[in-house]
């Protein structure tokens, strides 16, 4: 029979380090991570409690340690490490200042933790990787939007933005309760209640020239993210029919699902591409228009119409 002995004492470890990182852990969040069955949780917790670690639990709600109980640093595999510096470099150029400047320090807390070896190990990878961002995702003028966003949503206290939308030129401060952010499209947004608009708006963090968290608290119990995201799903569309030549279609795949493609089929020497757009008279047709000399458009006409408008506002300014 197989010895389980070993691979049950790195679980029993890691149930102790998962206690430690979040208030209350579940039986079953344990045991889906472990994939186990909550009958071996029970037995490993009563094995923690015999141990000397004080664990409480209530019944329906979850586990946790007793507050202050903390075990000495942990040492990281040198994978474990490895792991960490790929998130290093994202953080360095997906995120704003603030956070990547925690971040780093996070880091030098980390690296200080690993055998010198391992350190030499690490230190190779890191000169070996780097990120690189085609995106704005800032404005220089706020450069800690995510950190002050975090903030406010942990608090839950209200978020001044000075915000300027794409088409205008004035800087508008809103007031906003943050219900979360997300990443999509190669940007970062906020979803938020605003008190300017008595509703929920989403806005894009390069878009924000200043932020700065207040002491007034949330008016309003949300939802989660998940709610107000897929809300965005009841928005009407419209569908979109368009013929593009093969020698280009593939280079479509990437960005065309940000604009409601459905379905693709063969035509001849084209592949038609069917879309339910939310949005035609801006975001699918200036998209459109990028590859627009190696395509057609099949429906609807106010598509068709909208990218000539475009396209005789772009011949006026060049003349």
């Amino acid at each position: 029979m197989l010895d389980e002995t070993p691979k049950r004492f790195d679980r029993i470890v890691a149930i102790l380090i998962q206690l430690q990182s979040k208030k209350i852990v579940k039986a079953q969040e344990l045991a889906n991570r472990f994939e186990v069955s909550l009958r071996t949780i029970y037995r490993d917790i009563r094995t923690l409690e015999a141990s000397g670690v004080p664990i409480y639990s209530e019944a329906g709600v979850g586990y946790a340690l007793m507050e202050g109980y903390r075990l000495p640093p942990v040492m990281f595999t040198r994978e474990e490490a490895s792991s960490f510096i790929a998130a290093e470099k994202l953080m360095q150029k997906f995120t704003d200042t603030a956070l990547g400047n925690h971040y780093a320090s996070a880091m030098y807390k980390l690296k200080a933790v690993l055998k010198n070896d391992d350190k030499d190990w690490v230190s190779t990878i890191e000169s070996s990787v780097l990120m690189q961002s085609a995106e704005k995702l800032f404005n220089d003028k706020s450069p800690n939007t995510l950190a002050v966003l975090f903030e406010g949503i942990a608090e839950k206290k209200q978020t001044i933005l000075f915000y300027k939308a794409l088409n205008s030129d004035e800087i508008i401060e809103r007031d906003i309760e943050p219900v979360g952010v997300f990443h999509d499209n190669n940007n970062w947004y906020v979803i938020g209640y605003c008190h300017l608009r008595s509703d929920y708006r989403q806005f894009r963090t390069d878009r924000v020239h200043g932020i700065k968290k207040t002491e007034k608290n949330f008016t309003i119990e949300h939802d989660s993210l998940e709610t107000y995201l897929n809300k965005n799903e009841t928005i009407p569309t419209t569908k979109v029919r368009i013929l593009v030549e093969k020698k280009i279609a593939g280079y479509l795949s990437h960005e065309r699902k940000y604009h409601g493609f459905i379905s693709e089929r063969e035509v001849e020497s084209q592949i038609e591409m069917t879309f339910m757009s939310r949005d035609i008279e801006e975001g699918f047709s200036r998209w459109f228009l990028m590859f627009g000399d190696y395509a057609t458009i099949i429906e609807p006409e106010r598509l068709k119409l909208r990218v000539l408008e475009l396209l005789e506002k772009n011949k006026n300014r060049l003349l």
